[in-house]
């Protein structure tokens, strides 16, 4: 293996890259990515670059030094069009043809969008400076999509003295994600703090005014930002043969097809951990996935290589609050306040799914009071014998779709 390619100049595609080199893989590395900015860090985009705290070069993940010292044949601002499994060559956008023994797919996913022009998106470095250049004292914004980018934007822009109208079709924000207690903990906070949270609307494209309704209300804005989800970028795919269906279709080694590897936001794999299928768009998991799949791609022997089985973690920062959580949460039965208590924003609660701890989130707790947690995940724990008595304060929910969420005492 002479020529490896890493489509996506991201994080995860930084770790392979980067991976290979440290692993001893000396050939041709070639790097393509789409945008022309260096490989540069995502989280920040909604949190310190939107609030003006952090300049761009805080961003970047590598020094030029450190990326000329890879070696890399790097191509930015030129995108993937198309795939020859058979050929091993990758098409760009320039006209040009990439050879390859072994590729590496990183090209993370692309924002979801409304009918109707001038809404912002919130993916890229360019697309947070259009933003913040907009967020001035008194702006009127429209956020479309309470979950945690969303919510995130809205708290950054609050804070800059902007009028924020948050707008989300489910009852409650985030519920089918961390479940319908959590959502409500985390919808308060947005309320007390002024926000104009409105749940159960929807919207049905972005206007010259605004933002029109499903019942035909319009609502006035100066900005809008659309932040109801994202697609993986796997269309330049279609044609390839790989198996793609949210995400490029990975087994437990994280291969789509022989010496064909995907890793980051665009990865869909099977973790052996959960026993289940998952795509994971944090930033935590694209530079471990991206190692994994460098090593699984260099190893001489099949037999050698290591199933990718984490505990994902994601945080989010909003207003005060600091939100952590390890695990798989998304179809959990049961959460478990085992720790503070929701009603001051300090709590850890516990997820069960079956007869096991499936995930952990703090809210407003120190590090140390989640971590813990982390292992209970990565052993198995069952959830009997793992979750303490009941306390008066803690809360319980099984209904996790958000429309049924309660507490029992």
């Amino acid at each position: 293996m002479r020529r490896i390619l890493v489509v996506g100049a991201s994080a995860a595609g930084l770790a392979a890259a980067e991976t290979l080199r440290r692993e001893g893989y000396d050939g041709a590395l070639t790097l393509v990515g789409d945008e022309p900015h260096p490989p540069y860090d995502r989280p920040p985009l909604s949190k310190q670059l939107l609030s003006a705290e952090w300049d761009t070069d805080r961003l970047a993940l590598r020094t030029p030094d450190h990326l000329d010292g890879l070696d890399l044949d790097l191509r930015l601002g030129t995108a993937a069009t198309g795939l020859d499994l058979k050929g091993r060559r990758v098409r760009l956008a320039d006209g040009d043809t990439v050879p390859y023994d072994g590729l590496v797919l990183a090209t993370g996913v692309r924002p979801r969008r409304l009918p109707g022009e001038g809404a912002h998106v919130l993916r890229t470095l360019d697309d947070a400076l259009t933003l913040r250049d907009r967020l001035t004292p008194g702006t009127r914004l429209v956020v479309v999509g309470a979950g945690f980018l969303g919510a995130e934007a809205a708290a950054v822009a609050w804070r800059l003295g902007a009028h924020v109208t948050l707008l989300e079709p489910a009852p409650v924000p985030l519920a089918h994600a961390v479940g319908g207690l959590v959502g409500a903990v985390l919808s308060r906070a947005h309320l007390d703090h002024g926000v104009d949270l409105r749940t159960g609307v929807t919207v049905t494209e972005v206007t010259e005014d605004g933002v029109r309704l499903a019942d035909g209300e319009v609502i006035e804005a100066d900005e809008v930002l659309v932040a109801v989800g994202s697609l993986p970028n796997t269309a330049w795919l279609a044609d390839s043969g790989l198996g793609v269906g949210d995400g490029v279709l990975c087994d437990e080694y994280c291969e789509a097809a022989k010496n064909v590897y995907a890793a980051g936001d665009v990865a869909r794999w099977y973790n052996p951990l959960f026993g289940t299928s998952m795509r994971v768009e944090h930033r935590t998991n694209a530079a471990e996935q991206g190692m994994a799949a460098a090593r699984n791609l260099l190893a001489a022997d099949p037999d050698a290589r290591r199933p990718f089985a984490p505990v994902p973690y994601f945080w989010s920062d909003q207003y005060d609050m600091k939100v952590q959580a390890y695990g798989w949460l998304r179809g959990h039965e049961e959460v478990a306040v085992v720790d503070g208590d929701p009603a001051q924003r300090r709590f850890v609660a516990v997820y069960r799914t079956g007869d096991r701890v499936t995930g952990a989130l703090a809210v407003g707790m120190p590090p140390k009071a989640i971590r813990p947690w982390r292992q209970a995940i990565a052993s198995g724990a069952e959830w009997c014998g793992t979750i303490p008595p009941e306390r008066p304060a803690a809360r319980k929910e099984v209904d996790h779709d958000g429309t049924a969420a309660r507490p029992v005492v």
